[in-house]
């Protein structure tokens, strides 16, 4: 009977434990646990700007579990979040064509078109994609202290509003505004994000 107890009270703050994880303490931000993709191939620890590198990405896909898309037909999940990136106040570029790859002709479910920062979440199945798996796409380093070789006081923040925790876990939701900042602050965090009509 005792053991049975225990058991009940463990597994009771096991979900517990999981529901504060998910929700990450803060305005209904969705994050899962981070998992650790920096030991994938090609994954840089270098500093800023990080170009498009292809050479490595086809092996990172499977890991993360990302799929080749021959285009853009049969989705059923289609919408699209914002990321900036400020290194001791500066912004930096989020590339164009990150998950595409014109040379071998397919896109991925996180994806960029331009250098604006619009990421593209577009998958035939439904599920959960993270920050985590897009900056890894990129290969780029991530946790809760570096992005890439920038390890100076790491801060993150959704919509305005600042985060705790490992900004890998992220959950992507439509129209988010993500602000990755390390060391000096930008003059204002940016809280939202213009999505072009139709976006």
């Amino acid at each position: 009977m005792a053991i049975g107890a225990a058991v009940a009270a463990l597994v009771a703050a096991a979900i517990v434990g999981v529901v504060l994880l998910r929700d990450n303490g803060s305005s209904g931000t969705k994050t899962t646990a981070a998992t650790n993709y920096n030991n994938l191939p090609g994954i840089r620890r270098t500093k800023a700007p990080w170009p498009v590198d292809y050479s490595t990405l086809a092996d990172r896909l499977a890991p993360l579990g990302l799929t080749t898309l021959a285009g853009h037909s049969g989705l059923v999940e289609h919408y699209h979040a914002h990321l900036d990136i400020f290194v001791d106040g500066k912004k930096v570029k989020v590339p164009q064509l990150i998950g595409i790859n014109p040379g071998a002709g397919y896109l991925t479910e996180l994806h960029t078109h331009d250098a604006t920062g619009v990421v593209h979440i577009e998958s035939q199945q439904q599920g959960d994609y993270s920050l985590g798996q897009f900056i890894a796409e990129w290969g780029v380093y991530l946790n809760s202290r570096c992005l890439g070789g920038h390890c100076n006081g790491l801060k993150w923040y959704v919509d305005g509003k600042r985060q705790a925790g490992n900004p890998a876990g992220l959950v992507f939701r439509p129209h988010q505004e993500i602000a990755l900042v390390i060391g000096k602050p930008p003059a204002k965090i940016p809280s939202s994000y213009q999505f072009p009509a139709g976006e």
